[in-house]
């Protein structure tokens, strides 16, 4: 079991450490606070603790100067209460095939909108930070994100014959293979087409000079120079010794998995959400449940996304 300054190890360890608020609170702060607490807004150890309120106090002259262990957080304004939260991000750090916002609604007991709302402030807390560029022997490769053509209107069907990325958004991949003896990492973002110059440029921004590159026998990435290109083509083998692209395939495969098998369908606007996500439980798949559970938190500081912004709306409407 866990105790007063242990983390929890399980989910159901997890139900029963988080069902106190006041251990919620004394969790946050050992995660945010080690040192001491200190004011979100100007940073000053002078504060006062207000037990009754759950709350603390600057003592320094600035507005709102009372702040809880949310302020500064992905969890800042957010009504639902920090045992719920915390709840949150353990399962989504933590399935597999991610959790769908209906999935998450039943478990937490909210709405199924404050669920979807939940599970995009979490995913930006999974969001990785730089990183730096990829070293050593790096696969790169491309796919395509989007609906089944047996699946749509016979008029975008008849214009999908013969280019099966018709309607579907391009993703492409990085992923750099067993770093220092470790396990493989992976980058993902979205590129608005294939063509020679756009994924070079991704290429040279992303993976650094004389590394081994291994692709397919897409013809975009012909005449990379600055590094050990090596082709594999998928029309005769998928492998020929070292040289293939099968730790992106077997991303793809496990990204495709959540969205057809989870999400149903995910619109264009948040696919890279869904990516962070994603690669973030592949990048962290050799720790336990509570090791992704406290490295999601250890990120959420410092970042917040409204509703208006997820729903493509300003915010002064």
């Amino acid at each position: 079991m866990a105790t007063e300054t242990s983390t929890p190890q399980t989910l159901q360890q997890a139900i029963e450490f988080f069902a106190d608020p006041a251990r919620c609170d004394a969790f946050m702060v050992s995660l945010r606070w080690p040192s001491g607490v200190a004011c979100p807004r100007c940073g000053s150890v002078n504060v006062l603790h207000l037990p009754n309120q759950g709350r603390w106090k600057c003592r320094e002259k600035h507005p709102q100067a009372q702040f809880s262990a949310k302020v500064g957080t992905i969890f800042e304004d957010s009504p639902i209460p920090l045992k719920s939260w915390l709840l949150a991000v353990w399962m989504i750090a933590n399935c597999k095939n991610g959790i769908s916002s209906y999935e998450l609604a039943r478990a937490l007991g909210v709405t199924q909108k404050t669920g979807w709302f939940m599970l995009h402030r979490v995913r930006l807390a999974m969001q990785a930070k730089g990183g730096g560029k990829l070293g050593g022997e790096v696969e790169v490769d491309e796919t395509y994100i989007g609906g089944k053509a047996r699946n749509m209107h016979k008029g975008k069907r008849d214009k999908m014959r013969g280019r099966g990325w018709y309607g579907k958004v391009a993703v492409m991949g990085l992923l750099q293979r067993h770093p220092g003896k470790g396990k493989s990492r992976v980058k993902t973002l979205l590129v608005p087409s294939v063509r020679k110059n756009r994924l070079h440029a991704e290429v040279y921004d992303r993976v650094e000079q004389g590394a081994t590159v291994y692709t397919d026998a897409l013809k975009s990435y012909e005449g990379m120079p600055g590094y050990v290109h090596h082709v594999i083509d998928h029309a005769e083998a998928y492998a020929n010794g070292n040289v293939h692209t099968n730790g992106m395939e077997n991303f793809w495969s496990l990204l495709k998995r959540s969205i057809r098998g989870t999400y149903v369908s995910v619109e264009p606007f948040h696919l890279f959400r869904y990516l962070d996500e994603q690669a973030f439980r592949f990048n962290e798949r050799e720790g336990n449940d509570a090791d992704r559970f406290v490295r999601t938190m250890k990120q959420i500081e410092g970042r917040r996304v409204q509703y208006q912004q997820l729903i493509g709306r300003p915010n002064d409407l």
